[in-house]
């Protein structure tokens, strides 16, 4: 026996339960036909009968339900397997209602059936299409219970599948944004490297090893926080202060940075690394191409559910026709890892001063960070 059959006859409890209810239907019917033609037939006899018939079927269940799963109706095949159906129904039905006419002439329940050779015409005469619409109720229940356990189980898997695409593409967002942030660390490191080596060559050893300790101490911060997708913007500024420290041994007096942040965007979480780019961009075409000194202002604050960075040197601003797009793989990458993490949530703007300078302003979604601990929460 295969196991849907061994099943089938552990349900044998159901089952009877089932039949049970169908026949007290039918003996319900049967009653109610007796009283209006003022039958004299003992109403338990009825429902003795109707019982017998209803466990009957019962009895023969997990044959009809075997016999529709071998042979279940389908669209490609429907007309050879109803017929096979109709002869299989035929079959059963004629087989129930002969168990019925040795049961009913055997406990003699009506006095026209008292053997099986006149109970069998009598029953076949008005039951046998009620049991053929039995073997096809007991299929048909049969049917609806597989889709609606098939149905389920494509759900099961949609939902599987649905899961394993969310799954994927955060991961895939994620390899983009280490793939992203991979490459600005180098390009920051290689920028770094050189100046130390000017400095070298410049026999001016004390600042070279000032920058090297700075650059030590920002890169240990920085693999501290290397699983991480963000960070505060509070363990942001110390890691951009020691970046910072490392410019200031370039430029000496030549470079003064102003920062101003309100108490609600200490705790915002903001990606690792974002500010960086920013400033450096602002040394590099601000602070370098000016021939005297310069300022750079970092502000940060909470403007209702977004957070705003914003970046602005007094350098000599942006050329005619200049709009910040080519401003090297900085932006670039500040653009494309804002774009991987907020989608148009996001927006990084370059924009002249008025007077001289150029601003380039950074909107993302807030989203508050207690701990450091809660700022790591979206690890890779």
């Amino acid at each position: 026996m295969d196991n849907a059959f061994k099943r089938d006859l552990r349900s044998y409890p159901l089952y009877f339960l089932l039949w049970t209810l169908l026949g007290l239907l039918y003996f319900s019917q049967g009653l109610t036909r007796r009283l209006v033609a003022h039958d004299a037939t003992p109403w338990w006899h009825l429902l003795a009968a109707w019982l017998l018939g209803a466990y009957a079927w019962a009895l023969l269940t997990p044959g009809v339900l075997w016999l529709g799963r071998e042979y279940p109706l389908e669209r490609r095949n429907w007309l050879p397997r109803t017929a096979f159906h109709l002869l299989a129904g035929a079959g059963f039905s004629a087989f129930e209602l002969t168990l019925e006419s040795i049961l009913y002439s055997s406990l003699h329940l009506f006095p026209t059936m008292r053997t099986v050779r006149e109970a069998l015409p009598q029953l076949l005469a008005v039951g046998f299409q009620g049991g053929l619409f039995d073997y096809f109720l007991v299929l048909g229940i049969q049917r609806g219970v597989l889709y609606y356990s098939g149905y389920e189980e494509r759900s099961r898997e949609a939902l599987q599948l649905e899961l394993r695409a969310s799954e994927l593409q955060s991961q895939l967002v994620g390899a983009r944004l280490q793939a992203l942030k991979m490459q600005l660390q180098p390009h920051f490191l290689f920028n770094t490297l050189n100046a130390i080596a000017v400095l070298v060559r410049q026999q001016k050893s004390q600042g070279a090893e000032r920058m090297l300790g700075y650059l030590g101490d920002l890169l240990r911060r920085v693999l501290e926080d290397a699983d991480a997708r963000e960070i505060s913007l509070r363990r942001e500024l110390e890691h951009l202060q020691i970046y910072l420290a490392i410019e200031q041994v370039r430029f000496a007096d030549r470079l003064r940075v102003e920062i101003s942040t309100d108490a609600a965007s200490q705790d915002a979480r903001v990606p690792q690394l974002i500010l960086q780019p920013l400033v450096e961009n602002a040394i590099r075409h601000g602070i370098e191409r000016s021939s005297t000194a310069g300022r750079i202002l970092i502000t940060a604050a909470k403007v209702g559910e977004t957070l705003r960075l914003r970046v602005q040197d007094d350098g000599p601003g942006l050329l005619p026709g200049d709009t910040g797009a080519g401003r090297g793989i900085g932006l670039a990458n500040t653009r494309a890892r804002l774009l991987q993490l907020h989608g148009e949530d996001a927006k990084l703007e370059i924009e002249g001063c008025d007077q001289r300078g150029v601003a380039v302003t950074m909107r993302i979604p807030f989203r508050r960070a207690t701990s450091e601990e809660d700022a790591r929460e979206a690890c890779l």
